[in-house]
């Protein structure tokens, strides 16, 4: 069924990142002023920003400067992981969400895209983002707040964890390093992605090219088989075909542009 105009609105604006209104217009064959109104309704409902001569699609806020400045970094390439993610996701099932900014970028997609899922995250800002999408339950887990991106660390969110499966687990990557392991910076945060990874039938990495071969200080867990990986077509030759080797399910994926 095509979707309503306003609706096409966002899913243009969500693709593309900002358009002129003379383009969105074109693009879904309306006069600008009867767009224009319909941006003014959108920017109301918090789902896009007005712009000199056009819009942007809202950027959810919860976090601190560093999230939002990491979630704006390789926007094309993450907006491509996650379409590709959305994919992925079957109806009526239980994932889990991380904290990641290319997870996030999932979780808006399914916002425009709704799908009946029970959704488990830790992170508050993708929480938000799913708030009130009438098909997706979503679960957010209690513990200690981690102030640099507003994600949910902590015994009590892994004592959680610990009696919860779910169906799939979305995971963002902070590193990859020379030894096929996954890296973060924080210790809790490690804790609780190791263990979400084991308590997952398939754990699905979305991460874009640029993490490979480096570390950061805390190992989450060494990629091999039951391991999927979602990147952009970026990632360097050498590093594909050894993720190939190692047993993992490898995707790229080509930047929105």
């Amino acid at each position: 069924m095509k979707p309503d105009r306003p609706t096409a609105i966002r899913q243009l604006l969500f693709a593309k990142g900002q358009m002129s209104i003379a383009d969105i217009a074109a693009a879904v064959q309306a006069s600008e002023p009867t767009v224009r109104r319909d941006l003014t309704l959108l920017e109301g409902d918090g789902a896009i920003v007005r712009t000199h001569g056009g819009a942007r699609i809202a950027e959810q806020g919860g976090g601190e400067l560093a999230f939002e400045t990491r979630e704006s970094l390789r926007l094309p390439e993450k907006r491509a992981i996650s379409e590709a993610a959305y994919n992925l996701l079957r109806p009526n099932s239980s994932v889990f969400f991380d904290a990641g900014t290319t997870v996030l970028q999932l979780a808006r997609l399914l916002r425009l895209r709704p799908l009946p899922l029970n959704v488990f995250t830790n992170c508050l800002p993708l929480a938000q983002v799913l708030l009130g999408v009438a098909e997706v339950k979503v679960t957010l887990l209690g513990g200690a707040m981690r102030a640099e991106n507003a994600s949910v660390v902590g015994a009590l969110a892994e004592e959680t964890l610990e009696k919860l499966r779910f169906d799939q687990a979305f995971l963002g990557m902070g590193a990859m390093g020379d030894d096929a392991a996954i890296y973060t910076v924080d210790p809790q945060e490690a804790r609780l992605n190791a263990l979400t990874l084991a308590h997952a039938a398939r754990g699905i990495i979305l991460t874009d090219s640029s993490k490979f071969g480096s570390y950061l200080t805390h190992r989450v867990h060494v990629v091999g088989p039951g391991i999927e990986i979602i990147t952009d077509a970026g990632l360097d030759a050498e590093w594909g075909r050894r993720l190939k080797q190692l047993g993992v399910a490898l995707q790229t994926v080509e930047p929105v542009a």
